[in-house]
C-alpha cells in the first residue's frame, strides 16, 4: 500500500481510539510508520534527502521503544485482542508500506498524524491518574513531537531541493541551445 493511504488509515484509526491504551497502541503504530517511511525514502528517495529519512526513521524507531508494555498490562491497563506484556503488532500497517511514490504528500500526511497522536496523548497525560502511565505517556509525546520535527526538516528540505531543480531548469531553458 502506497504512503499516503497508509497514513490515512492510521488518521482514521486514531480518530477512533477511545481508551487509554487504544491511543498508546495507535501511536505506537504511528511511529512505526513513521519507521517504515523514513526507512523507504532514506533507501529510494531523492538523494538529497536520504540523510535526513534515514534520522526520520531512527526517530521512529526509537518512538516505539518508548511504551513500557509489560508494566502498562500489569498495571491493570487492559488491551482487548493483545497479548499480555507485548507491543502490538506492527504488521498490520507498517508492514503493508509498498512505496512511497509522493514524499511530499507522504510527508504532509505523516506529519499531520504525528500532531494528532500529540494531541490525543496530551489528553491521556491529562486524564492518567497512576505515575508510571503518565510518564510512558509523556515520553510518547516527547517521541511523536521528535519524529514530527523530523518530518517538517525533511518537508523543508524537499523543498528548497525543489526550488533548485525548478531554478536549474530554468537557467538550462534561458540559455538555450549552444
Amino acid at each position: 500500500m502506497d504512503a499516503v493511504r497508509l497514513v490515512r488509515v492510521s488518521r482514521h484509526a486514531l480518530a477512533q481510539s477511545q481508551a487509554s491504551l487504544e491511543i498508546l497502541t495507535e501511536a505506537w503504530q504511528a511511529q512505526a510508520l513513521t519507521q517504515a517511511i523514513g526507512g523507504m525514502l532514506a533507501v529510494k528517495g531523492p538523494p538529497e534527502l536520504r540523510g535526513e529519512a534515514q534520522g526520520l526513521s531512527e526517530a521512529g524507531g526509537r518512538g516505539c521503544g518508548t511504551i513500557d508494555w509489560p508494566t502498562l498490562s500489569t498495571g491493570g491497563q487492559e488491551r482487548s485482542g493483545l497479548g499480555v506484556g507485548q507491543p502490538p503488532d506492527p504488521g498490520p500497517r507498517a508492514a503493508r508500506l509498498t512505496e512511497v511514490p509522493d514524499a511530499r504528500g507522504a510527508l504532509d500526511e505523516l506529519g499531520g498524524l504525528l500532531g494528532e497522536v500529540g494531541i490525543a496523548l496530551v489528553g491521556v497525560a491529562c486524564a492518567a491518574d497512576e505515575g508510571g502511565f503518565y510518564w510512558q505517556t509523556i515520553e510518547a509525546i516527547d517521541a511523536a513531537d521528535e519524529s514530527n520535527d523530523r518530518v517538517r526538516g525533511l518537508l523543508r528540505r524537499l523543498t528548497v531541493w525543489e526550488n533548485g531543480r525548478l531554478q536549474g531548469a530554468a537557467h538550462d531553458s534561458a540559455a538555450g541551445p549552444s
